[in-house]
This record gives C-alpha cells, sequence and structure tokens, in this order.
C-alpha cells in the first residue's frame, strides 16, 4: 500500500469517474486504474463498483476512503511543515474555484504562475462554495477562491479584488435602451438563471428581490453562464455576468452590457483556507498573483458600489 495508491482512490471517491481522476493526478487513466486494481487485490476486496454510472463506492469502500484521507491529511501537514521551513514554492498545492469565477480568473493568471513556478503542481477543481467548504474540512483541499459571504468565519479569508454584477441584455428586450437598471425594472422579465445553490444567484436574488420571477415560471435554471449569454446574444431574455466577464467580451457583446443603477450590486472575491494550515509563503504568493493580474481599480470597493 502507497500513499499514491492512497491518493487515487480519493480522486476516484470526489470525481466518480476514472478518466478525470486521471487527468486530476496528472496520469493517465491505465495507470491509475492498475494502481487501484493493485490495492484491491493486496486488500483482498473491492474499493469501488465499475458496474454502476457514475462509479461508486462499496460500503467497505466507504470505510476505506474516510481511512485513507486520514493519512494523506496528516502525511501531507508533515510536508507543509518541512516546505514551509524552506519558504519552498513547489510541490502540489490544491485549488478549489467557484465556477462563476474561474474562467474569466484563471486566464489571467494561472499561466504566469505555472511559468514563474515551474516546481509548482496547482490541481484546480470547479466547485460551488458548499462544497469548498466541505474540501477544506476534509483536507481534500488547500484552499479555495469563493464569494465573500456570511458563515465563513472558520476559515482564514485572504480578500482579492471586489467584482460588480451587470445586466447582459438582448437587443429585443424593452430594457436595452435603458442606460442603467433598476432592480424594479427586472419584474416580470425573462431572466436566465444558475441553479440554486450557485452564491451568485443567490446574491443576486437578494439585491434584485427576483423571488416573484422564479414563482412566475419566467426564470429558467441551466447550468453555465455562458449558456445564458448565449441565449441573450440570440435574443431572448436578461441574464447576469461578473465584472471579469465583461472584460472578455468584443465590442459587439459589450453592447449588451448594461449596469445597474447606483449602488451597483458587488461581490468581495476572497481566498479561504483553514486556520491551520502551514504554508504561508506558497499561500501569499498566489494570492499576490492573482491580485496582480486583475484591474487595479477592482482591489477596493468604490463608493458607489456596494457589497451584497
Amino acid at each position: 500500500m502507497t500513499l499514491q495508491q492512497l491518493e487515487y482512490i480519493l480522486a476516484v471517491n470526489q470525481f466518480r469517474h476514472f478518466a478525470k481522476a486521471a487527468e486530476y493526478c496528472r496520469v493517465t487513466q491505465p495507470t491509475l486504474s492498475a494502481m487501484i486494481q493493485k490495492l484491491e487485490e493486496e486488500l483482498d476486496t473491492k474499493i469501488f463498483d465499475r458496474s454502476q454510472q457514475p462509479v461508486c463506492p462499496t460500503p467497505i469502500g466507504l470505510h476505506i476512503i474516510e481511512q485513507a484521507r486520514n493519512v494523506l491529511v496528516q502525511t501531507h501537514r508533515i510536508k507543509n511543515i518541512i516546505e514551509e521551513e524552506k519558504h519552498s514554492l513547489s510541490g502540489i498545492f490544491k485549488l478549489g474555484i467557484l465556477p462563476t469565477i474561474a474562467p474569466y480568473l484563471l486566464p489571467r493568471f494561472f499561466p504566469q504562475l505555472m511559468k514563474k513556478y515551474p516546481q509548482l503542481d496547482i490541481r484546480v477543481v470547479e466547485m460551488k462554495t458548499n462544497d469548498i467548504k466541505k474540501a477544506l474540512q476534509t483536507g481534500d483541499i488547500d484552499a479555495g477562491i469563493v464569494a465573500g459571504l456570511a458563515g465563513m468565519e472558520e476559515f482564514r479569508q485572504i480578500p482579492l479584488f471586489y467584482e460588480q454584477f451587470y445586466t447582459y441584455i438582448a437587443r429585443e428586450n424593452r430594457l436595452f435602451s435603458n442606460e442603467v437598471i433598476r432592480t424594479s425594472d427586472l419584474t416580470g422579465e425573462q431572466l436566465w438563471l444558475l441553479d440554486e445553490g450557485h452564491c451568485f444567484r443567490d446574491q443576486l436574488e437578494r439585491f434584485c428581490q427576483l423571488k416573484a420571477a422564479r414563482a412566475s415560471q419566467l426564470a429558467y435554471h441551466l447550468g453555465s453562464m455562458e449558456t445564458f449569454m448565449r441565449m441573450v446574444e440570440s435574443g431572448k431574455g436578461i441574464t447576469f455576468i461578473p465584472e471579469l466577464a465583461v472584460l472578455q467580451l468584443n465590442g459587439t457583446q459589450k453592447e449588451l452590457v448594461h449596469p445597474f443603477a447606483i449602488p451597483c450590486p458587488t461581490r468581495q472575491i476572497i481566498m479561504l483556507t483553514n486556520r491551520s494550515f502551514i504554508r504561508n509563503t506558497l499561500l501569499n504568493t498566489i494570492a499576490q498573483e492573482v491580485t496582480a493580474a486583475v484591474p487595479k481599480e477592482m482591489l477596493s470597493l468604490k463608493a458607489t458600489q456596494v457589497l451584497v
């Protein structure tokens, strides 16, 4: 039994898919599968039921996975103590990030970070806020990039930047000619909203008081912000996008972007980690790379903005 084998079974348990687990672990699928099978043979038991899709742990597999997690957390902690003593910027760093942040923030800093620190192996997983909090508690990730919300006091919070929300409005919509959008304007509109559980959706629901829109069957729940944007561009409805997404748009797309009336709804983006996480040199380096990659005006909250 090796630590590598334990890492592999945790990855399969997380993704419930051998190919995705192998990609996350930076190995080929045959290698990962063979190593897990070898461990199962050594233990003379099946850890995963491969006949189900997605793959799921067997009852005894759940106990093995939980013990493997405990072993790896302690092992990781020992390695972290040594790496921090050396002020090292190498090794594996597991980062969770919200799906409403990842596509717009990662391209701004991640390639440069990898080029600057080639010995650093950052493994990124897109996760919702509650999943990031759980993964931090279990030690499945080292840190998470999330929108700041109440209920995060148990974690260490590193401020990164502030990001304003914008409306994205189809040309055919009656609100397209409005210079700014008031929350009262949205009543009865066809809104494309993320599924429940996304903090991006929850924050806007509170700010815009969208409960009535959801109940009226005019709110549609899909899974991707990019999908909503394509729907708006095709001439249907309204959606909401974060500031970094606006910066990626071409000239024609930017014509569909409308700001909210002042005060503009804004979220604070922060990095979460356990208070016991010891690799402060690495954590602070990543935070600095992130803040250096966003426009300077996003590093502080403006008088025209309000946190939601």
